[in-house]
């Protein structure tokens, strides 16, 4: 059920606490600058009554007086306004600061499945274009809507002392006004929440666009693709349009308020004059004052669809902290793995997607510690699943997957981080240096230990051939780099995390056969002594490990020494294993 915005607001401050720091004292410096404004109709109002129209001619001496005294006030308005402007913008900015970083660490804690089902743009656009529209309203609408506010109180206030039938006057000019606003209110948070959303849409496409620019021209597709963007870009235009022609009905309504208070201040007043009830000067000053009524009334409706922006984007955001991660860290409630090399158990494991068919069904297994197993199986087998189940980026639907005897779910992810890795089968880089990618495993290593490590791995002659050894960028993604090279720097960042259970998603499939031929002896170190559980997709890796779970239509319907299990004939392994010779033969 979709949040009301009043309940939105009060809990985008909830999770922004530092919004309310010292509200009281801004909203406080707004109403001293206010009032600095409403010195000015007060100067005329006395500037007429007791100078120009003064029983015995005009007063110089008063007037000059009065001017002094509403310049001093001009200035203590003017400092108030900056120290509030200030004030306000370093609150809102220590405070969404805050927000960004909780809703960016609450995304990175959903699980894998989670972000899988999400378009990863949507998602970013929350951090970031959400984020900054609060930003932007808090820091312009924000900064106006309080002086609006402060402005409003003290005009209402010195209109009541000078009089309060004009005063009543332009209240009820202005009551068709809110009805109109307050009616209107719903349908702008509707149209303005799917603003936001086509902005997150429109954000997706263009980064798939980027992202995907090789296929896309490999394919000759662009045609399609410029067309995806701007059926995506028409959907932002058609409900931004929708969203401002919203909003211009209802700033018409404080217009047409504004035109009537004015026209019914004008004859009333004229009346209450000649009746002898209002001096020139305090109907004069009332006109002023007038205005300054309707300028937070009219700033308050063309900031409405400012403000139902900012409320969207909450709302977006406070619907991704509300989704509860599915795979959640126990934290303090949590236990440490325990010490040495970890074996692995599956008990009665099942696993499928939401809406989808089972992935993997029974699965129980134990794998001793200290003991290389490779996974085989053919393509959508279930083998990266059994992988993800085992590295915890998903829990299984059904049973329990154990290390070390302790089921997963009680086990702290700074434990089970530290002693399991993984290395995917695209070896994620980040865009910095060939150093820096490694250290992310291991932040206080050396200059000297990281060549050591590729010493020891044997990449020591690959390792001078880059064009700045250690230094060398990397690229976005790791593009700067060929697919096989960027699988040799995630094996040395797996080599220097030194973990209990290493879990290899076939980390030598995209290299070149030369280069598998020399890692062969850069895994047995790395493997040695540890678990190691291997998605094998090249069975030559099948045929190093110490035992072969074969997974087909997400069980497990073999297991064992590979020369075993090749020899067992019209087995899916055999079948396997003889499809694979003829390949690398062909």
């Amino acid at each position: 059920m979709q949040t009301g915005t009043t309940a939105t607001i009060k809990r985008g401050f909830a999770l922004s606490p530092e919004l309310r720091t010292g509200m009281a004292g801004t909203i406080g410096l707004a109403i001293l600058q206010m009032s600095g404004r409403v010195a000015v109709p007060i100067a005329i109002q006395q500037g007429i009554d007791r100078g120009i129209r003064a029983p015995g001619g005009p007063d110089v001496r008063v007037v000059m007086v009065i001017v002094a005294l509403t310049l001093v006030a001009l200035a203590i308005s003017t400092l108030c306004g900056y120290l509030m402007t200030r004030r306000l913008f370093t609150v809102s900015e220590t405070a969404l600061g805050g927000l960004r970083s909780r809703t960016f660490r609450h995304i990175h804690d959903l699980s894998m499945l989670h972000q899988q089902s999400e378009r990863r743009g949507s998602m970013v656009s929350r951090v970031t274009g959400d984020v900054d529209q609060i930003s932007q309203f808090l820091q312009t609408g924000g900064v106006q809507l309080l002086l609006a506010t402060g402005q409003l109180i003290v005009s209402t206030v010195v209109m009541f002392v000078y009089s309060w039938q004009l005063s009543i006057v332009v209240l009820l000019a202005f009551g068709p006004a809110v009805l109109v606003i307050r009616l209107f209110q719903k349908r702008l948070a509707a149209v303005y929440r799917a603003v936001r959303e086509r902005t997150g849409v429109m954000l997706g496409v263009i980064a798939e666009s980027v992202v995907g620019a090789t296929v896309i021209r490999s394919y000759g597709v662009a045609g399609r693709t410029e067309a995806r963007l701007d059926n995506a870009i028409g959907d932002l235009r058609s409900a931004q349009q929708r969203a401002m022609r919203t909003s211009v009905t209802s700033f018409s309504s404080g217009e047409i308020g504004a035109g009537l208070a004015l026209a019914g201040v004008v004859v009333v007043g004229t009346l209450l004059g000649i009746d002898g009830e209002l001096t020139v000067g305090r109907l004069t000053a009332f006109l002023f004052l007038v205005t300054l009524f309707i300028q937070p009334v009219q700033i308050a409706t063309d900031m409405l669809n400012e403000a139902q922006n900012a409320v969207a984007g909450w709302r977006r955001i406070l619907d991704v902290l509300d989704v509860d991660p599915d795979v959640a860290d126990p934290d303090d409630r949590g236990v440490e793995l325990p010490a040495g090399p970890l074996s692995v158990r599956f008990r009665d494991v099942s696993f499928n997607y939401p809406g989808g068919p089972t992935v993997l069904s029974g699965v129980d297994l134990e794998i001793p510690a200290r003991t290389k197993v490779a996974v085989v199986g053919e393509t959508g087998s279930g083998k990266t699943t059994f992988a993800k189940l085992l590295t915890r980026l998903m829990d299984p639907a059904i049973g329990c997957v154990e290390l070390g005897g302790v089921p997963l779910t009680e086990v702290r992810f700074t434990s089970l981080r530290s002693r399991v890795v993984m290395v995917p089968q695209d070896g994620f880089l980040f865009d910095a240096t060939v150093a820096e990618n490694i250290r992310f495993a291991e932040p206080d290593l050396t200059d000297e230990a990281l060549r050591a490590a590729f010493e020891e791995l044997g990449l020591a002659d690959w390792l001078a051939g880059l064009p700045e050894g250690l230094e060398t960028p990397v690229g976005e993604r790791g593009e700067a780099l060929s697919v096989g090279e960027r699988q040799l720097v995630a094996l040395v960042r797996a080599y220097v995390a030194d973990p209990d259970l290493l879990v290899l998603d076939e980390a030598t499939s995209a290299v070149d056969p030369a280069t598998e031929v020399r890692l062969q002896h850069a895994l047995d170190l790395v493997t040695r002594g540890r678990t190691t559980v291997t998605i094998a997709h090249r069975l030559s890796t099948a045929e190093a490990a110490d035992e072969v779970i074969v997974v087909d239509a997400g069980r497990v319907v073999q297991r064992g020494p590979h020369a075993l299990l090749v020899a067992e004939e019209d087995s899916i392994y055999a079948k396997l294993y003889a499809s694979w010779l003829e390949q690398t033969r062909s």
